[in-house]
């Protein structure tokens, strides 16, 4: 396989000589990201881009007191990148300031996210990865970073320009995949989910990432599966308030954009699936990777994965999405990437764009490659 098509960032040192060499590299990006909200928001709600700092920056106190070194990366990535600290929170709260009203007309992102144990692969190997689904007019904008950060495991991720943190995983052997849920809660003020995940990936044990998804008052409800490389899997759905589990099922766990271990409370009464596709791409998706554990060996395994989270059912908003013409090209929805790490490799896979046309390609970097790495264990 060849190295992945999208622009690729390693980072090292102190968290301010992190975030600057993050915002150096990838400054073109963080513009195009800025440029892109600022229509975005715009378009849903109004407000200019300075009017979305304005609120952006109540996300600051609690972003500092949660992860202070994040605090200090994006300080750094402002000062990279020739932009303002708040522009660059602005990027790791966005989905935070979607779920303000004034924003209600914007929905969230949403994606597929799955794991397999290996007893449900053909290879015997231990995968995690998604379908990753959001405005189309962001892809511009996705690259992939690696942070290496002696005394924490080192970590790739793929993300948007700009953000400390999404999809990943690190050379721990966890992997992270997340998903919006949706539902509004309270007014209170909690971290955003960029820092969150970020601070799962650079947890160094299982329970340190579980204590921080269970622990830490989010503001949002976002759902994170949490993959180990040593055949173990687990669903949080995560929000202000409570929080609900789930295991895999036969060696298989899936996971889309409605509650599916519980619904909160505060929702129950009223509760409607924010993407009704999801209640079609969960199903799909479990019917498609089931099939894996049929698979001769592990090109075949990761061949049998990319055809299941290829599947067109319900396009163009199905498990592969495609762009509606239909809707404004800002509204437009789409799989910017389908994500596919073999755990027990290290092998960090991704299809940059819809999987059902572009082929997975190799990250040229192996999770267990760097100062904290040991694929043995």
């Amino acid at each position: 396989m060849s190295r992945t098509s999208l622009p690729l960032v390693e980072i090292s040192g102190t968290p301010r000589e992190r975030g600057r060499q993050y915002g150096e590299q990838a400054r073109e990006r963080i513009q195009r990201s800025l440029t892109y909200y600022a229509e975005a928001f715009g378009h849903s709600s109004g407000l200019s881009w300075e009017q979305v700092l304005r609120r952006a920056a109540r996300w600051a106190g609690p972003s500092k007191a949660f992860a202070p070194e994040l605090a200090e990366e994006m300080a750094g990535i402002a000062e990279g990148a020739g932009v303002g600290f708040l522009d660059v929170l602005a990027l790791n709260a966005r989905g935070e300031i979607i779920y303000d009203t004034t924003f209600s007309a914007m929905e969230a992102d949403g994606c597929t996210s799955f794991a397999l144990m290996g007893e449900a692969t053909g290879d015997g190997h231990v995968y995690a990865g998604q379908n990753w689904d959001w405005r189309e007019g962001v892809s511009g904008t996705l690259m992939v970073l690696r942070v290496v950060q002696p005394g924490r495991p080192t970590v790739i991720m793929h993300v948007e320009a700009g953000q400390v943190g999404r999809q990943g995983a690190n050379s721990a052997g966890i992997a992270l995949n997340a998903n919006g849920l949706g539902g509004r809660f309270d007014d209170s003020v909690g971290v955003p989910q960029t820092l969150i995940r970020r601070r799962v990936l650079d947890s160094g044990n299982l329970s340190a990432a579980l204590e921080t998804l269970t622990e830490t008052k989010a503001h949002i409800a976002s759902n994170a599966l949490v993959t180990h490389r040593a055949g173990f899997a687990i669903d949080l759905e995560t929000t202000p308030g409570a929080v609900g589990w789930m295991y895999p099922a036969d060696g298989l766990l899936v996971h889309g954009n409605h509650y599916q271990a519980f619904v909160p409370p505060q929702l129950a009464a009223h509760y409607r699936p924010g993407a009704a596709d999801s209640l079609v791409r969960v199903p799909r998706a479990e019917g498609g990777l089931r099939t894996v554990r049929e698979a001769s060996g592990s090109d075949e395994a990761r061949k049998r994965i990319r055809a299941a989270m290829s599947d067109h059912l319900g396009h163009p908003e199905s498990l592969c999405t495609h762009p509606d013409p239909a809707r404004p090209a800002v509204e437009r929805w789409a799989t910017l990437l389908s994500s596919c790490v073999d755990l027990t490799t290290g092998d960090y896979l991704i299809a940059a764009g819809t999987p059902c046309d572009h082929e997975y390609e190799r990250v040229p970097w192996n999770l267990y490659d760097g100062p904290e790495g040991d694929s043995r264990i």
